[in-house]
C-alpha cells in the first residue's frame, strides 16, 4: 500500500491571537508542526507526507520539514478546501490511501493513524471522531427556542479523515470553485451523497485553537525508584513485561516488575496522586502474583480521569546481572503499547553498578524513572 499524509498547515493564528501562525508556537519545547509531522514520520506504513503551507510561512516551515525525510512542503490556498485540494495534485500517482490532518492536532496518537489506515482498507474510509459526552441544544435564529439534540447521535469530528486515494480526489475535484468546507468529510458527503466510515477517535488528539489551549499545555514531572531483591526460586525475572532468564527471580508479592513499578512510582508521583503501595498494598491477596503490565494500564487510566496523558519516559536499570540490552527494545514497546505513546518517547537505559553495594553483590535491581505528563 502506497499511503500519504497530507497535513494542513496553512492557519494565521488569529483565533489563538498569536500574530502568527499558531502551529509556529513552541509547545513541549517543540514547534506544533513538528509534533504533528513527527507522528506520521514515525509511522511506517505512511510513504509520504505532503504539507500545505501559506505563502507567508512557507519558509519556515521548510525548515522544520528539513528533520523529515517523508515531507513535501507545497503551497497552499486560501481556504484549507484549497490547501487540501493543491496536496491532492500532488500526491504520486500510485498513490492508495490519503490520510488528512489537521496540523494544529499534534497530539494524534500511532493507534489512531493505525485505525484510520485499518478503516480505510476495509470500507474505504476512516473519520476520527469521538461521541459527545455532554448535553447539546439547537437555538432557533430569533434565539427564542431551544431544541435538545440526541447526545447519542452527536458525533465531534477530529483528524486524521482517511480515504482512498482516488475516491477523494475526485470528490474534491468536483467541488465548485467558491464553495469552502470545514473538513473532508463535508466534501466527500456532497460528492457521494452518503456517510463515510467513522472510527473512535481520543480527547488527548484535541485541536489547538485559542490562547488557553496553548497555556495548558504545560509538563508535570514525578521520579519514582524501586527495588527488589533476587531470592525467588523462579529461573526468570521479569522487566517491561520480558522474561529474561535469570539464576533466581525477585522477590515480591507481585510479578516482581521493578522497572513498571518504578514507572507507576514516578507517574503517580507526576499527578500529584499516592505511591503504589497504597493503590496495590503487598498485604491484598488480589495483587498477588499480579501483571505489572495490567497495573500500570489502571495507573494510566487514573492519570486520564485526572485529565493527564504520558508524554515521556526515561528509566535507569542498575543491575549486575542478567544482561538486559537486547531485550530493552521489547521492553519498550510493551510500555508504549499499554500507554498508547510513542516508542520514541521512552528511554531505558542497563548498567551495573561496577560491583559496588548490593547491586554490584548482584543482591538486587533498583531502577529510576523520571517522567513527565501533559495537561489533556
Amino acid at each position: 500500500m502506497n499511503i500519504t499524509a497530507i497535513i494542513a498547515a496553512g492557519g494565521s493564528g488569529t483565533r489563538a491571537n498569536l500574530n502568527k501562525n499558531k502551529l509556529l508556537e513552541d509547545v513541549n519545547g517543540e514547534r506544533v508542526l513538528a509534533h504533528a509531522i513527527s507522528a506520521f514520520q514515525t509511522n511506517d506504513d505512511i510513504n509520504k507526507i505532503i504539507v500545505s503551507a501559506c505563502e507567508n510561512d512557507v519558509d519556515e516551515i521548510k525548515t522544520i520539514c528539513e528533520n523529515f525525510d517523508k515531507c513535501q512542503v507545497i503551497l497552499g490556498g486560501s481556504t484549507r478546501t484549497l490547501s487540501v485540494k493543491n496536496a491532492l495534485k500532488s500526491c504520486d500517482d500510485n498513490t492508495d490511501i490519503v490520510l488528512i490532518h489537521d496540523g494544529a492536532r499534534p497530539f494524534v496518537t500511532q493507534k489512531i493513524i493505525n485505525n484510520c489506515i485499518d478503516s480505510v482498507i476495509k470500507f474505504g474510509s476512516g473519520i476520527c471522531s469521538l461521541k459527545s459526552t455532554d448535553t447539546h441544544y439547537l437555538q432557533s435564529s430569533d434565539n427564542r427556542n431551544l431544541t435538545s439534540i440526541d447526545r447519542d447521535k452527536l458525533f465531534s469530528v477530529q483528524t486524521p479523515q482517511g480515504f482512498t486515494y482516488k475516491s477523494i480526489k475526485y470528490a474534491y475535484n468536483n467541488i465548485k470553485a467558491n464553495e469552502v468546507y470545514t473538513d473532508d468529510v463535508a466534501v466527500y458527503i456532497s460528492c457521494y451523497n452518503k456517510t463515510p466510515r467513522f472510527f473512535e477517535g481520543d480527547k488527548a488528539n484535541v485541536k489547538l485553537t485559542f490562547r488557553e489551549d496553548f497555556e495548558r499545555k504545560g509538563l508535570n514531572v514525578g521520579v519514582g525508584i524501586d527495588t527488589h531483591a533476587f531470592g525467588s526460586e523462579k529461573k526468570y525475572i521479569t522487566l517491561g513485561g520480558v522474561k529474561i532468564e535469570s539464576e533466581s527471580g525477585l522477590k515480591a508479592h507481585s510479578d516482581g516488575d521493578v522497572l513498571i513499578h518504578s514507572i507507576m512510582d514516578a507517574l503517580l508521583s507526576s499527578a500529584g496522586l499516592e505511591d503504589i503501595g497504597h493503590y496495590f498494598p503487598d498485604n491484598d491477596e488480589k495483587f498477588k502474583d499480579a501483571n505489572s503490565m495490567q497495573l500500570l494500564e489502571y495507573v494510566n487510566n487514573m492519570l486520564g480521569i485526572q485529565g493527564y496523558k504520558v508524554n515521556n519516559i526515561s528509566s535507569a536499570i542498575q543491575a549486575e546481572k542478567p544482561k538486559l540490552a537486547k531485550h530493552i527494545s521489547l521492553m519498550k514497546r510493551n510500555i508504549a503499547n499499554t500507554l498508547d505513546i510513542d516508542q520514541s518517547k521512552i528511554g531505558i537505559s542497563a548498567g551495573t553498578n561496577e560491583g559496588l553495594g548490593y547491586i554490584g553483590r548482584g543482591e538486587g535491581i533498583t531502577v529510576t524513572s523520571y517522567v513527565s505528563i501533559k495537561k489533556m
